[in-house]
């Protein structure tokens, strides 16, 4: 069993300063300026405990999201049900099951839904409301495959399709992610990087962009209700570049204490950085962390994150559960309590 080794933290540091160092670059932000970007919610209890720090730790479905390559390195079937209350009238939902196979690889299908509630209908005429209502969706189903190559790296990728619904119009768009997880020769220090959402623009059709038009408002006796549509901009997907690096400063028969960092650059926003940090105790059993997302980027809407599990609890033969539950502050809008339940059979 390894103890706490300080050159593990110097190695961590040194790595992080290496990949991270151009974090500080000044740039132009491009905020808001995609499509989809309920992509980028934060998956499984466990990650948005840790501050979304887990491109080389998501050793379980909701690698699904964060770095597809890791799932290859998972052992046992599992199921991964993820819910979060995730801001005032929005419900946030991910599902995900991971199947591997000994000699063929690791497939993962995955689920992942935005959902608000019933909204009323407005106009010029109806400012109170019309007596209608509304609701507005994002879904996108993901099938994922990961192979080890050799005992030490991995790779995967996952193909998405993403479908985004207001009232009775939409957009539509494909993806694909790929990833690669790499345990290095430092102390067991892993490093993971993954490249997400690479795929099609989307751009809003439906019945709600038809207006009517005259065409020729300054002649007499024209057609004064020809039926005209809208023409939307196309916007990109929310393209994330994602390089982490994770190790253990303690790991023996009492404890483990796990540290780890994503260095983040997203297409439509700064480039920023994600830390934290996992104590497991009783043998693995109950695990608490802690950490902060999106450090240093300018008007950062995030704080500080923590959360605990009660880690694969067994049920009967062969059946184990694990039960997380996290909690995000904001600065500004509700705070985020996020529950995740993952069966192992």
């Amino acid at each position: 069993m390894k103890n706490f080794n300080p050159k593990i933290v110097k190695q961590i540091v040194l790595l992080v300063i290496l990949l991270f160092g151009n974090i500080f670059a000044e740039g132009v932000t491009k905020v808001g300026t995609a499509a989809a970007t309920f992509l980028r919610i934060p998956v499984g209890a466990r990650a948005a405990g840790m501050g979304s720090s887990f491109a080389s730790m998501a050793k379980d479905p909701s690698a699904l999201y964060w770095n597809p390559s890791i799932i290859s390195t998972m052992e046992s079937n599992a199921l991964m049900i993820d819910h979060s209350p995730w801001l005032p009238g929005i419900d946030f939902d991910f599902v995900g099951i991971v199947l591997p196979f000994e000699s063929f690889g690791t497939i993962g299908i995955s689920a992942t839904m935005l959902q608000t509630d019933e909204m009323d209908v407005t106009t010029p005429e109806s400012p109170m409301g019309t007596g209608e209502t509304f609701t507005a969706s994002s879904i996108a189903l993901g099938f994922s495959y990961g192979r080890n190559l050799t005992d030490k790296f991995s790779i995967g990728g996952t193909f998405k399709y993403i479908r985004e619904t207001i009232y009775n119009s939409s957009a539509s768009g494909i993806a694909f992610d790929v990833g690669t997880i790499y345990e290095t020769p430092f102390a067991g220090i892993r490093l993971g990087a993954s490249i997400s959402n690479f795929g099609t623009k989307m751009q809003m059709t439906g019945e709600d962009l038809n207006v009517r038009v005259d065409i020729a408002p300054d002649q007499e006796g024209n057609n004064q209700s020809v039926v005209g549509k809208l023409n939307t901009d196309e916007f990109d997907l929310p393209l994330t570049m994602r390089i982490g690096l994770s190790g253990e400063i303690i790991n023996n028969d009492f404890a483990r204490i796990t540290l780890s960092a994503d260095g983040i650059n997203p297409n439509d926003n700064s480039q920023s950085v994600n830390v934290g940090t996992e104590i497991a105790l009783l043998n693995e059993t109950f695990r608490l962390r802690g950490g902060y997302k999106d450090l240093f980027l300018k008007e950062n809407e995030n704080a500080f994150t923590f959360g605990f599990d009660v880690n694969e609890i067994h049920l009967f033969s062969g059946v184990k559960i694990t039960a997380a539950y996290s909690f995000q502050q904001f600065i500004h809008l509700r705070n985020s309590n996020r529950f995740t339940l993952i069966i192992h059979f």
